[in-house]
């Protein structure tokens, strides 16, 4: 292993602080020197305008599928193209979707909006009011970061409500109680918010009061990560739950009764994928936890409680197991109708769901007939109706979506994606790495059913946060990549979400050495089988991925021909320094505690940049991306141009936050500069 013997330094030691700085003038010139060299290099190369050309008509195409989500008789869909840059949130008849050209009607058209208010607003998404669904609490973004704006839309009228609920933009969260009540999850005020920033008090907010005059009636404690509220209907009921989440896996849920009174369910805080469908609450937990009837619930399994009886008595009353844990099979999701609940398995990295029902105080399970050896998902549930649709796609199949009007009875595929590139050469084959430990790591590789020898390859990684990496079609990287004759490898590092809690917490805080060495493993298993060598193997990940390459960068440079750090952490002695870093201890541990930042300091990829042989480096982040600081991919980057890796390139987009929200045209120009850095630094056909 390949580490720099460099000592971790203080953060007072840090010569490029000055870079967290958000919007400093000095920090910005900065970024926009580091803009000017990579721009000229990457999108100056011959190949990049045709790429970046490619790119767009892909992300814009009119006949990719409009995704939708049934209500009350209609479907709900957002959609961009080069037209509708910003986007239309609109809706057509249940009906009319299923045909080959849908009826559209807009409901908020954002590329006017933003001409006329001169804000580029970014559409986040809308609460819609129970029965009618007819006014929303439409969420917008002013940046495309996470902190949004909410105002108050009539459908019918499509005009914001004068003198309607409107709320700053904020990281609250709001949905609705009544006509006349909102349900804020309130993080205006220092006061409201948590240490990460997030919302920490739940309030009322009744029509025609100022929302600082909204009343509390649930808090969180400000070492809290956020309290979340939610009205949840099942059948003639309605729960009032509210959730103090204590970190990313623990929460404390609360029913607030009639009375006024919060009462917190007696279940483990690591309860997890709970619905609550048909009097019961459906839940599994992320350790075992044996309830007080004796019932043993296991990770991976699922389970039921008399959720009506426990709020009528106060007894938690027996266990039902739902769902017995199976070896390498983990629970992707859960959604329900009116009637039915389905749950989204994933069976060695491959998805299929099986239909649940109530009956005579019992449950019964049945497969829904849906294509296999994919990547299945449950596009949508109408949770007052009996709509229910799934996709289905792989690496070389484009995606569908089937649907059915009667919870999975009848399924008919009503939208397919034409194929983008050629994949009657590709093959895409599933293979397992030995971890340094001796865990045997899955991964998938895409490539040429004929390949003769090692070719230009993408490794992809992530390995975080309980989140699992899936088989996905992808015209940009099949254009882009794949047709050129080149590999695309993803792998299934521990860390994630694949087999569910115990594969996440194989890697977590001071295990989280594992991960990086499962990356590694595949590395040197793809070289070792002859996809690439490491001259031409590059590697690529965001968020927790990017500190995935980041690690990977310092540890083993040898490794690896190029690498991708997107949005990332980096510096892990600081990241509780920026918000909002600190909801993130959970999984990586506090720097402030002695013990947590022995292990962190160990791979922090900030503190251990070596000045010997590195392959070049693209970084990219966001001035506007409120979840992980840019300030982490600025100080990396000044870092290793300052140890002489002349190779580094730096890139930040001024909008769209941490995923990139909003206008498709920078979105295309950054994944062609990608494939762009990559061929020039792997090689192979351009």
């Amino acid at each position: 292993m390949t580490i720099s013997t460099t000592k971790p330094g203080l953060a007072t030691d840090d010569p490029f602080l000055w870079l967290e700085e958000r919007t400093s003038k000095e920090a910005l010139d900065w970024v926009h020197r580091q803009n000017e060299v990579t721009v000229a290099q990457l999108q100056g190369d011959p190949s990049y305008q045709a790429s970046f050309e490619t790119a767009l008509d892909l992300m814009t195409a009119e006949d990719n599928i409009a995704v939708g989500s049934a209500l009350n008789g209609h479907v709900y869909n957002f959609w961009q193209d080069k037209t509708n840059v910003l986007g239309l949130w609109r809706r057509t008849t249940v009906a009319s979707y299923k045909t080959d050209r849908p009826d559209w009607e807009t409901i908020i058209d954002f590329d006017q909006l933003a001409a006329k208010e001169g804000v580029k607003w970014v559409f986040g998404g809308a609460s819609r009011l129970y029965p009618d669904f007819n006014r929303c609490l439409v969420s917008m973004s002013p940046d495309g970061g996470d902190a949004s704006e909410m105002r108050e839309f009539d459908i019918a009228a499509r005009s914001f409500v004068e003198d309607g609920f409107r709320a700053p933009a904020s990281k609250s969260g709001f949905g609705w109680l009544d006509k006349d009540t909102v349900i804020v999850s309130a993080a205006f005020e220092e006061a409201d918010k948590t240490e990460s920033g997030y919302p920490r008090v739940v309030k009322l907010w009744k029509r025609g009061t100022r929302l600082e005059d909204a009343t509390p009636i649930f808090e969180a404690q400000k070492e809290d990560l956020a309290v979340g509220a939610a009205l949840e209907f099942d059948g003639d009921r309605r729960y009032l739950v509210l959730a103090r989440t204590l970190n990313f896996f623990a929460s404390h849920i609360f029913l607030r009764l009639p009375s006024g009174e919060n009462r917190r369910l007696p279940l483990p805080d690591d309860m997890t994928d709970t619905a609550i469908f048909r009097d019961q609450l459906v839940f599994s937990v992320r350790s075992p936890w044996t309830a007080p009837d004796g019932t043993l619930c296991k990770p991976d399994g699922l389970y039921s409680l008399d959720l009506a009886r426990w709020v009528e008595t106060g007894a938690l009353g027996p266990v039902q197991t739902l769902l017995e844990p199976t070896h390498r099979v983990s629970i992707a999701g859960m959604a329900r109708t009116q009637d039915r609940l389905f749950i989204n398995l994933m069976d060695n990295v491959r998805g299929k769901v099986v239909v649940c029902a109530r009956e005579k105080g019992g449950w019964s399970l049945k497969p829904v007939a849906l294509p296999e050896n994919g990547n299945v998902g449950i596009s949508h549930a109408e949770h007052f109706g009996s709509s229910v649709s799934f996709s289905f796609t792989d690496f070389l199949t484009p995606s569908s979506i089937i649907w059915s009007d009667d919870n999975g009875e009848t399924l008919a595929t009503v939208k397919s994606q034409p194929s983008r590139f050629d994949a009657s050469p590709l093959v895409s084959e599933q293979f397992e790495a030995r971890s340094k430990d001796g865990t045997m790591i899955p991964y998938f590789v895409v490539r040429r059913r004929d390949q003769k020898g090692p070719v230009p390859t993408l490794l992809y990684g992530y390995g975080g946060f309980e989140v699992p990496l899936l088989p996905g079609y992808a015209g940009v990287r099949g254009r882009l990549w794949l047709e050129k004759g080149n590999a695309y490898v993803q792998a299934c590092i521990r860390g994630g979400g694949e087999f569910g809690p115990a594969w996440h917490q194989a890697a977590l805080k001071g295990n989280r050495q594992n991960a990086f060495d499962d990356f590694a493993a595949v590395a040197e298993d793809v070289v070792r089988r002859g996809i690439a060598t490491a001259a031409s193997l590059g590697i690529q990940g965001g968020s927790n991925g990017g500190l995935l390459t980041g690690v990977s960068l310092t540890q083993h440079p040898e490794l690896f021909g190029a690498v991708i750090i997107e949005v990332p952490l980096l510096d892990m002695l600081r990241y509780t320094e920026l918000p909002p870093g600190a909801s993130w201890m959970a999984e990586y541990g506090d720097p402030s505690k002695p013990e947590d930042a022995t292990w962190l300091a160990a791979y922090s990829p900030y503190q251990h940049v070596g000045a010997g042989d590195y392959p070049p480096v693209l970084l990219t982040t966001s001035t506007a991306d409120d979840r992980v600081h840019p300030g982490h991919a600025r100080k990396m980057a000044a870092r290793l141009q300052e140890a002489g890796h002349a190779g580094t390139l730096f890139f930040e987009e001024t909008e769209g936050g941490h995923g990139g929200r909003g206008d498709r045209r920078p979105q295309a120009a950054q994944a062609a500069m990608k494939y762009v850095f990559l061929q020039r630094a792997l090689g192979g056909k351009g």
